[in-house]
């Protein structure tokens, strides 16, 4: 089963400004090596999958994206969002497309922006996932927590794995908000509680069967744009009136809380979001 990368590249980086502004947001920035984020991205896709991959992104950053996928000479569709509405609608545009050409691709949905220092532990994480991925689970993955963090929500985790396997893959139990001090305090002692990465992997007609159950308007709506888009050049423009109809959701609350075919792999491969500057710190070469 081919798995087709969905890089997500539609954020603006508020939180590293001035270096990350509305023109120029972070995911393209060379901020730690001689790429940007996005590229260091699809990079890392090598020996995971041979497939191009879809890159999701608005009208403003869409030479940006054609530019860096020219630089490291990597072809990819380019589907273009009218206006913002949040990943869940976002990844649906990514799995309609997805299948008119491959009855059954699995997507592997990235953001565009974060940092993964051991590529091999992400690949080998991603091989436990496609497997449980091939038989109809929404799979997850979970960032093993290395302190108390309050900025990022938590998946909680069932303690038992649901297959009896060398890496694990466990039934997710429940998502939850950013919490209190005292609260992430509880969730780390536990072990039973993963950061949310915002990575999924799962079969484009799974997402689609589960977007149809919980968020029919969501499904509607995109599988119209898609319907209604058009080619342009090296891009495909989303209709803008039909995504316009669209509810605005992410997919934790439109589809991956409600759903019962949740699971989620622990990730322990140096994660980072760089979602601020203390993020960037934390991953860079520093002084006293």
């Amino acid at each position: 089963m081919s798995i087709i990368p969905v890089i997500l590249c539609g954020g603006s980086g508020t939180r590293l400004w001035p270096l990350s502004r509305d023109s120029y947001p972070k995911q393209f920035l060379h901020l730690l090596e001689n790429q940007s984020l996005f590229q260091a991205t699809v990079k890392r896709l090598q020996g995971i999958t041979d497939e191009n991959p879809m890159a999701v992104t608005n009208d403003k950053h869409r030479f940006l994206v054609a530019e860096q996928l020219r630089e490291i000479n990597q072809e990819a569709e380019i589907l273009l969002e009218p206006m913002g509405r949040n990943t869940a609608p976002a990844i649906a545009a990514a799995a309609i497309r997805a299948l008119r050409n491959d009855s059954s691709p699995m997507l592997l949905v990235l953001p565009s922006d974060h940092h993964i220092e051991q590529v091999d532990v992400f690949s080998k994480a991603v091989q436990t996932g496609a497997q449980a991925a091939e038989e109809g689970k929404l799979v997850t993955f979970g960032v093993v927590p290395t302190r108390a963090e309050t900025g990022y929500g938590y998946i909680h985790a069932e303690a038992k794995p649901l297959y009896d396997k060398k890496q694990p893959v466990y039934a997710v139990n429940g998502f939850k908000e950013k919490p209190d001090p005292q609260t992430a305090e509880k969730y780390l002692s536990s072990g039973e509680y993963f950061w949310n990465s915002g990575m999924f992997l799962f079969r484009a007609d799974r997402y689609l069967e589960e977007l149809e159950k919980f968020a029919p308007e969501i499904l509607a709506s995109c599988q119209q744009a898609v319907d209604r888009g058009r080619e342009d050049l090296d891009f495909f423009r989303l209709n803008s009136e039909s995504f316009g109809n669209c509810p605005a959701d992410s997919i934790d609350y439109a589809v991956m809380e409600k759903t019962d075919a949740a699971c989620v792999v622990p990730l322990d491969a140096g994660w980072n979001d760089v979602g601020a500057w203390a993020s960037l710190w934390d991953i860079s070469p520093s002084d006293e």
